[in-house]
C-alpha cells in the first residue's frame, strides 16, 4: 500500500499499464474487516451471482452430483474455497460427511455459527487452501464457481497435486471452470466511479476499474485502483478460460482422467459454446 499524494498521478499511471500475466496486486478481501463484510454480504445475497451462484442454483448442482452418484451419502467430501458454507451446508443435510476450508475467517466464522444453529455436523477450517496436507482422506474434492480458473498454471498444479494426495484411491474431483466462450473482445476497458462508501472502502474514494485480456493465453484480469485520501491501492482478480480439449490434458498430467463434462455443476449435458464447463475427474491410482 502506497502513501502520499504528491505523485498520486505518476503512481496511477504506473498502476493503470497493462499487467505482466498473473502479476499480482493487493492481498485481496479475505482479511480487509471492511471488504470481507461486504464480500460476505455478497456471499449471501440471494439476488445474484456476485460471489456466490444463487441458492437454487446451489440447490440444483448439489441434486445433482447425488442423483449422478457422483456423490452419496456417508462420503468424505472436502470443499475447497467453502465461503460461508453455501454447498457444505447442503452436502451434510444429504448426509455426507463434510470439511469445508476457506481462507476468509468471517466467511468460516458465519458458516461455523449457521452449522451450529442448524445442527449441522459440519469440520471448517480456516486455511490457504495451498497449505492442506491431508493424505488419503476423502471420497470427494468440490471446488466451485470456477475458482481453479483464478491461479496461475504453476499454482494450479500446486493445488491439484495437492487435491490428488488428499483423495483415496479412485475418489473424485468435482469443479467447474469459466469456458473460452465467453471471453469478453480483446483489448482494455476502463471506467471510472467516486463514491462516498462502496464495495472498496466506506469513506469517499476514486476507483478506477479496467479490463484486460490476454487472448494467447485465455487469460482475463480484472483490475480495480482504489484511491482513498491517504493510500492508492490495487487488486486484480484473474480468470483463465478453458476448453474441454485445454483442461483434459492439465487433469491427467495431475493424475485424474474425466468421467463427467456437463456446462454446468446441475448437469446439463455438454455442448461446446457454453459459458461453463463442469468435470467430474476421478483419481488415477496408476499412471
Amino acid at each position: 500500500m502506497l502513501q502520499g499524494s504528491r505523485n498520486i498521478l505518476a503512481t496511477i499511471s504506473g498502476y493503470s499499464a497493462k499487467p505482466a500475466l498473473f502479476e499480482p496486486g493487493e492481498p485481496l478481501f479475505w482479511d480487509d474487516p471492511y471488504i470481507s463484510k461486504n464480500m460476505l454480504e455478497a456471499h449471501l445475497n440471494p439476488e445474484h451471482d456476485a460471489a456466490s451462484r444463487r441458492p437454487e442454483t446451489i440447490d440444483k448442482e448439489i441434486n445433482n452430483l447425488i442423483t449422478s452418484g457422483t456423490i452419496k451419502p456417508g462420503d468424505r467430501v472436502l470443499d475447497l474455497g467453502c465461503g460461508p458454507g453455501l454447498y457444505a451446508s447442503r452436502l451434510c443435510e444429504n448426509g455426507i460427511k463434510v470439511t469445508g476450508v476457506d481462507i476468509s475467517k468471517r466467511s468460516i466464522d458465519y458458516a461455523v455459527k449457521y452449522a451450529a444453529e442448524n445442527s449441522l455436523e459440519i469440520n471448517y477450517r480456516c486455511v490457504n487452501f495451498f497449505d492442506i496436507d491431508y493424505v488419503n482422506e476423502f471420497d470427494a474434492v468440490l471446488q466451485a464457481y470456477g475458482e481453479l480458473g483464478t491461479f496461475s498454471d504453476e499454482k494450479r498444479d500446486i493445488l491439484l497435486a495437492k487435491i490428488h494426495l488428499a483423495l483415496k484411491p479412485g475418489g473424485i474431483l468435482m469443479f467447474d471452470v469459466t469456458s473460452t466462450a465467453p471471453r469478453p473482445k480483446e483489448g482494455p476497458q476502463n471506467h471510472w466511479y467516486i463514491v462516498d462508501g462502496g464495495f472498496w472502502r466506506p469513506g469517499r474514494h476514486l476507483v478506477l476499474e479496467q479490463h484486460f485480456d490476454y487472448p494467447e493465453d485465455y487469460v482475463r484480469v480484472d483490475q480495480y485502483i482504489v484511491v482513498d485520501e491517504k493510500n492508492i491501492s490495487i487488486y486484480r482478480t484473474w480468470i483463465h478460460n478453458y476448453t474441454l480439449n485445454s483442461i483434459k490434458p492439465v487433469l491427467e498430467k495431475a493424475g485424474f482422467h474425466i468421467v463427467h463434462a456437463w456446462n454446468d455443476l446441475a448437469g446439463t449435458p455438454y455442448k461446446e459454446g457454453g459459458d461453463w464447463i463442469a468435470i467430474v475427474a476421478r483419481k488415477r491410482t496408476k499412471p
